[in-house]
């Protein structure tokens, strides 16, 4: 059986926080046990308040090309400054969409920057600057204070290419087999598989979103029942989970 249990009860996050004592203080008022075997889902936007990922757009400054591409998009030429200063390449930018590569390798509309549940009218929130550091830094935090290594996933809402709506995955994570590669083992029926990876750490986000909704105010979720998944090292983070260039069709 999979348990999705809300922490509750979170301080709001600044910066400078620890957001694994935080999670700790309110899972310990909530009556939470944390277990080495579960998975603590945290929201993106939490992290990056504790990190000073924090911009306001009064104090950008754009330049001639975001003013450009601002200009034929229909976008506020701060915003798409801050997403090129975020992006190592422009992947589609159309009909008002401007998709990227950011710096930490993930292809999404806007570098992931948005303006919601973030105080200021003119206030955004980035990215981590590195989501598996973060992931790896909240769950020793944990472990200091809890006695426990749960694995923790770094969750974020992206769109995707070839369905309608957003989902949450997995921007960062740590103590967790993010991608679980079935090729060359057999289906039920004996088959052998050829293709299927399964996103483990993104299926364990978007579970963990179905716990709240977005004016809920709880970021973190604590996932039960996947310890098959869970390891005590910390491992590769969420890395697996970017596709290659060479094997990514809409690039």
């Amino acid at each position: 059986m999979i348990e999705l249990v809300p922490i509750e009860g979170m301080a709001e996050v600044e910066d400078g926080d620890a957001v694994g004592a935080l999670v700790c203080r309110a899972a310990a008022e909530g009556g939470v046990v944390i277990a080495p075997e579960d998975v603590v889902v945290i929201s993106q936007k939490v992290v990056s308040k504790a990190e000073g990922r924090v911009r306001d757009l009064d104090e950008v400054a754009p330049g001639e090309r975001a003013q450009r591409m601002a200009s034929e998009l229909g976008k506020d030429p701060r915003m798409v400054e801050l997403v090129l200063a975020e992006s190592v390449s422009v992947v589609r930018a159309e009909r008002g969409v401007l998709i990227v590569e950011t710096s930490q390798g993930w292809v999404c509309a806007n570098a992931g920057i948005d303006g919601s549940n973030v105080a200021g009218s003119q206030a955004v929130t980035l990215l981590p600057a590195d989501g598996d550091a973060s992931a790896r830094r909240i769950r020793a935090e944990i472990r200091e204070l809890a006695g426990a290594a749960p694995a923790v996933v770094i969750a974020d809402s992206f769109g995707r290419p070839w369905r309608v709506g957003q989902a949450d995955v997995a921007i960062g994570c740590a103590g967790l087999i993010a991608l679980d590669d079935w090729r060359g083992r057999r289906d039920r029926a004996g088959t052998p598989l050829e293709a299927t990876e399964v996103a483990i750490a993104d299926e364990i986000a978007a579970a963990a979103d179905l716990a709240r909704d977005k004016a809920s105010g709880t970021p973190a979720v604590l996932v039960r029942g996947l310890e098959r998944h869970v390891r005590a090292e910390d491992g590769p983070g969420a890395a697996p989970l970017r596709r290659a260039k060479s094997e990514d069709l809409f690039r």
